[in-house]
This record gives C-alpha cells, sequence and structure tokens, in this order.
C-alpha cells in the first residue's frame, strides 16, 4: 500500500510511463517477493531489487523482508519508510483510495569570459539529477549527551541499562567497552541501539543480545589483526583513508573492479570464498571504527564513499546483501553519512522523485553526485589533501605512511575563465614540488618559471597541454638556477562549466650558501 501510493503521487506529477521506463536488472530474492502479496509493476522491482535500496530504506535497521503489508493494520504509519508528517497524511488518504495501478593572484582572462559560451536550457532529466543533489550539508550528528534527552528516552536509556544487567550473565562488553559500566563510552553505544529501535526498549535489548552473541561467534573483536589473503582488494574494494572536514574516518567503496569475470571467481567463487570476502569487509569497517571516540560531543560515526562506476549489480546482490544484512544488525547508526558518486542518471532520477517523501534527517544522510561531480561533491565534505587522486583529490596510497597531509589551498575556475597561480620569493638554488589538481580537468594547464632578472628568458617547465578528465593530480618538481616565480595556468576558456580545483606546494632551499 506504501508503494502503491508513491505510485499515485508519481503518476499525478509524471503522465508519461515512468514505471515502465526503468530496467530490470535482476529478480527480487524469495522472501523479499514473498513479503508482497499483490503483484508489482517493474519499477517496484527496481527499487526493491537494487543493491543500494536497502542503504535508501533501511536506514533504521528494518529489514525489506519484514514489510509483509497484508500483515500491516495501518499500511502508511507503519511503513519503515520515514515520510514528513505533511507527506505522510497524503499518502494516507491517497492509499485508501480504490487500488488503481599561500596568497596566489588568480588574474582574469577578460576576453576569455567574454568569449564564455551563453547558458543552456536544462532538460528534464538533468534537471531532476540536479534536484538530487544535496546543496547544503545540513546533517548534524547525535552528540550522544545525556543532558540533550528528552525526559522519556533518558527513562528508556536507563530501563536499557537496568535489563541488560539482568540478563547479562558474564562480561558485557563491545569494542573493548564494558557495557555493564557507567562509563559515558558505554552510554554513547547503548544510546545507538536505542536509536536504532526509536527508543523502544524490548527491541533494543533484543538488538543488542543478538549483536554480542554474533560478535562472540563471529570473532570480530580479533578480525582486525587477521591475514585473510585480500592484499589486492586492499586500497582498491574497500579501505579507510583520512578523515572528512569534522573528524570522521572515511571508508571507501568501489566494485567495479568486479566487472571482471576472472577477478569475481576468484573472490565470489563459492560459498568458502564468499564469506571470507564478508569476513574481511567486516575488517575494513571494525577498523575505522577503533577510530572513533565513543564519548559524547566526539566523533562516533563514520563517512561511507560508494563509487557505483562500473559496478555489476547482478553479480553482487549476494554479496551486497550479506554485507548490508550484517552491518544493519551489528553496527547501528555508525555511519554519519553516506555519498554516492558515479551515479547512474537513472539512480538520481529516482532519488530526485522519493526525496520529497523523506523525512530532512533522513535526506540529509544521504549524498547523490553523478558522474562528472565527484571533485565537486567530495570537496564539501573532504579536504582535498585527503581525497583520493583517483577521485580528484591530492591523496594517494602512499602518503598515508607518512606525516599528516600538507593542506591544500582550493578555488574554483568559471567557464571562460583561466588561472595563473604565481608562487613567488622562490630562491636560486631551491627546488620547488607542486601537486594541482581540477575536478573533472578537460581543460588546458601549463607550467612555467619566471626569472627575477630582467633580460632572462622564461622556462617552460611543463608545456600548455589538454588534462583529460580521467588523469589523476599532477606532481612534479622544479629546481631554480636563479631567483624566480613558478606559474601554474589552468586554462578553462573552451568550457561553460565552473570546476572546483586544489593545489599545494613544498620549497625546499639549497643545502649550499
Amino acid at each position: 500500500a506504501t508503494f502503491r501510493a508513491i505510485q499515485i503521487l508519481l503518476t499525478a506529477h509524471f503522465p508519461f510511463p515512468f514505471f515502465f521506463f526503468f530496467p530490470l536488472p535482476f529478480v527480487l530474492p524469495h522472501a523479499q517477493a514473498q513479503a508482497f502479496p499483490s503483484p508489482l509493476s517493474p519499477f517496484h522491482f527496481f527499487l526493491l531489487s537494487h543493491p543500494l535500496f536497502p542503504s535508501f530504506f533501511r536506514l533504521h535497521q528494518h529489514h525489506i523482508s519484514s514489510l509483509s503489508l497484508s500483515n500491516l493494520p495501518s499500511p502508511i504509519s507503519n511503513s519503515p519508510l520515514r515520510f514528513s508528517p505533511q507527506i505522510r497524511t497524503k499518502m494516507e488518504a491517497v492509499a485508501a483510495a480504490p487500488s488503481p495501478s599561500p596568497q596566489p593572484h588568480f588574474p582574469h582572462d577578460a576576453a576569455a569570459a567574454a568569449a564564455s559560451p551563453k547558458p543552456y536550457k536544462k532538460s528534464l532529466v538533468t534537471s531532476l539529477m540536479e534536484a538530487a543533489t544535496l546543496r547544503t550539508p545540513s546533517f548534524k550528528e547525535d552528540n550522544y549527551l545525556v543532558s540533550n534527552l528528552k525526559p522519556s528516552d533518558k527513562k528508556a536509556l536507563q530501563e536499557l541499562q537496568d535489563k541488560l544487567s539482568a540478563a547479562a550473565g558474564g562480561p558485557c562488553s563491545m569494542w573493548g567497552i564494558d557495557l555493564l559500566s557507567s562509563d559515558d563510552k558505554a552510554t554513547v553505544i547503548l544510546l545507538k541501539f536505542l536509536r536504532a529501535r526509536d527508543f523502544k526498549v524490548p527491541e533494543s535489548l533484543s538488538m543488542l543480545e543478538k549483536c554480542l552473541a554474533w560478535r562472540k561467534e563471529f570473532g570480530a573483536d580479533s578480525v582486525v589483526e587477521e591475514d585473510l589473503g585480500f592484499k589486492q582488494l586492499e586500497g582498491v574494494v574497500a579501505y579507510m583513508q583520512g578523515f572528512d572536514r569534522e573528524g570522521h574516518p572515511v571508508c571507501y567503496n568501489a566494485y567495479g573492479v568486479f566487472k571482471d569475470k576472472e577477478m569475481y571467481e576468484k573472490v565470489f567463487g563459492d560459498e568458502e570464498k564468499l564469506q571470507r570476502f564478508l569476513r574481511w569487509r567486516v575488517q575494513v569497517l571494525e577498523r575505522g571504527i577503533n577510530l572513533l571516540h565513543f564519548k559524547p560531543g566526539g566523533v562516533n560515526s563514520i563517512i561511507q564513499v560508494t563509487d557505483m562506476k562500473d559496478m555489476p549489480k547482478r553479480e553482487l546482490r549476494v554479496a551486497s546483501n550479506h554485507i548490508l544484512s550484517l552491518f544493519q544488525d551489528n553496527y547501528p547508526e555508525m555511519v554519519a553519512r553516506k555519498i554516492f558518486i558515479n551515479v547512474p542518471w537513472y539512480f538520481s532520477v529516482l532519488y530526485s522523485m522519493f526525496s520529497p517523501f523523506l523525512t530532512q534527517r533522513t535526506k540529509s544522510k544521504f549524498v547523490i553526485s553523478k558522474e562528472g561531480n565527484v571533485a565537486e561533491t567530495l570537496y564539501k565534505f573532504i579536504r582535498p589533501e585527503d581525497v583520493p587522486v583517483q577521485y580528484g583529490g591530492l591523496s594517494r596510497s602512499g602518503d598515508l605512511h607518512n606525516d599528516p597531509p600538507k593542506p591544500a589551498s582550493e578555488f574554483a575556475i568559471k567557464g571562460g575563465e583561466k588561472v595563473n597561480i604565481q608562487i613567488e620569493g622562490i630562491e636560486a638554488g631551491a627546488t620547488i614540488t607542486w601537486d594541482i589538481v581540477v575536478g573533472g580537468w578537460e581543460l588546458e594547464y601549463s607550467a612555467e618559471f619566471v626569472p627575477n632578472a630582467e633580460g632572462s628568458y622564461t622556462i617552460a617547465v611543463e608545456k600548455q597541454r589538454k588534462v583529460n578528465a580521467s588523469e589523476e593530480a599532477i606532481h612534479n618538481s622544479y629546481t631554480a638556477r636563479e631567483a624566480g616565480k613558478m606559474v601554474l595556468s589552468v586554462d578553462n576558456s573552451a568550457s561553460r562549466r565552473r570546476k572546483v580545483a586544489a593545489y599545494r606546494y613544498f620549497v625546499r632551499k639549497s643545502a649550499m650558501v
């Protein structure tokens, strides 16, 4: 009934057959199909069978298989989907109806700006895709301060603590934290389970007990130290790298490598391999959780970045369901924000259509970025020096073993504009090393050294060339024979699109006096 109501509302806004426009990637698992007693349109099948559907609609640990609409006394009010009150009221009415279906200088090139292409009209699909993009990071993580809780929530917390103490037959710990103590860290963990179940104590306690049993059986506390034989996947498929602007550890997920059938068979060829992969994936998450503070007002969750480029949806269905089930059941409220990058156009359109039905808090947890907007999206939440080079940042895997990355300077290049970055004060014999990147590139780049002395010739360190969209950050160095300045030029004159960029440099003076 919930989805029928959504279908009716969407049909009213989109008279053309939207529900037969999207392809069916694969068939629903048997348990999910049985949960819906009435026939589903291809649109419904697409949503429910897509690997990322649970990421949108299982925020509060509700399982798709539990959506037995025939058993719900009030389909809309008891739906696990979190709708705003206004939309919920409208949907109740619709559902009740009969069933139809350094201080650098940035000189502005006036001539190039004058030649900037004229604005163009946006298509319907483009408008919908842009509507799916989160423009303002409005989500604020829970601070887990007991003093800020409502009286009813404080009562639920105390009740959970009492019931857990009564039910525990021995030590009760998680991530090295004794849950039976009155420590702030234990309080944070208990609040996560309570929030995951809307502060319903019986359900929260059941979830917590099942999680403790799973961790003991799985050996989750020791999995971080195990060698599971997935060295080839580290830094490629799932890995922790850097922090966001608020200090959250960032976990990157990119499953496009499994488009290669040989690699897929090597990792998921049989049940034993699948279970080992799941164990490795839990290991990656546990490493990220070990970086959390678990204290009120601290950093108590991570950021998930999922790259959907070349993701083989059909092949990864089983693994995706296992991973989502494990994480939803045993790691409640551990993700502050989920960022999807390189998202196919149809996924963006789907999200833009459904976003009006979700609460503001739910929408603020998700960021949808279409292909070509990766760097611009990630820069909103993560500093360029912490963004991997393959996503338009300056962070390379080898940098992780060194000191903290040197901060980068950020700037933007408008369409039809040329920017010159002038690094002055370079002495004779000094070596300057620089990194520079522009999100999406597709523009002209050059680097030259301009001596201070009159009559000296400008040296073309890097001749002007077009940088393709797939290229990573440029890393180069130059040793000056005389005093002068380095000029890095990026020319966006041929484009009408604004692009984000970042650069940084190091100057090492000569040892000779």
